[in-house]
């Protein structure tokens, strides 16, 4: 005859079935929230929805894979929930978590701008990856710029702070390119990193691109424009959708 397990023997079991959870827990924490929020705008900034350009408002989320269009005059900073920032530039095409559920990949910019800070995680770094279409750029806690031509899909990379590698997307990647505080890189299509040389910039030439960001962002906490996106509980705005943006260059 089968004999009864006791509510002793039960309980033990119940709990030796939580253990594996609660030590998986601790190996693998849990993926960040999968969503940009905005926290400045001002300007004509869109997300495509089902391939239709929906303009963005202050609060709003952009989830996986979306597609963030800004206009000539749009200008937006996007915050995730490790603290994070990323600020879209005018005439810009860029698509967010485009490869989830690796959530080190963060954007991938097809043309435009955007300048990135990574926060970094108490004081462990937080590696992340930005994708450009002659590029793949990753960081670990640092504030840089991603500038993609429309004319020739060339990359340009400048560093603010911190330290960022690079390596070709096209070509055989072999070793990154690192640069540092104040150090930028154009990458091209046809041409190999090793073959590129870094520039280091001057002083005059940091404190130029200060004080144009610092314009950017002094417009961006002035004004806003664009209704809200649907399902955002935005409660500012309307929903109309805006004229739609540029397409990408092909």
């Amino acid at each position: 005859m089968p004999r009864r397990m006791g509510w002793t023997t039960i309980a033990g079991l119940l709990i030796a079935a939580s253990l594996p959870v609660v030590c998986l827990g601790q190996i693998f924490p849990p993926a960040p929230e999968a969503a940009a929020k905005v926290v400045n705008l001002t300007g004509s900034v869109s997300v495509l929805r089902d391939n239709q350009p929906w303009a963005l408002s202050m609060g709003d989320s952009v989830q996986v894979r979306q597609v963030i269009v800004s206009g000539p005059d749009g200008h937006a900073v996007f915050q995730v929930s490790d603290g994070s920032t990323f600020e879209v530039f005018p005439n810009s095409y860029v698509t967010f978590r485009k490869n989830p559920p690796n959530w080190r990949d963060l954007l991938d910019v097809l043309v435009g701008r955007v300048k990135v800070h990574i926060q970094k995680l108490g004081n462990q770094p937080n590696p992340n990856r930005i994708y450009t279409p002659t590029a793949v750029i990753s960081v670990r806690g640092t504030t840089f710029d991603v500038d993609v031509s429309d004319e020739d899909e060339s990359t340009q990379v400048s560093v603010e702070e911190g330290t960022v590698a690079v390596q070709h997307a096209l070509l055989p990647r072999g070793n990154p390119k690192i640069l540092n505080d104040g150090e930028s890189l154009i990458v091209y299509k046809t041409q190999p990193l090793e073959a590129r040389v870094i520039d280091r910039g001057t002083i005059a030439q940091h404190v130029l691109r200060a004080l144009i960001d610092a314009a950017s962002t002094a417009l961006t906490r002035t004004g806003r424009v664009g209704g809200s996106l649907p399902g955002s509980g935005s409660t500012s705005g309307d929903t109309k959708r805006p004229e739609p943006p540029p397409p990408p260059p092909q």
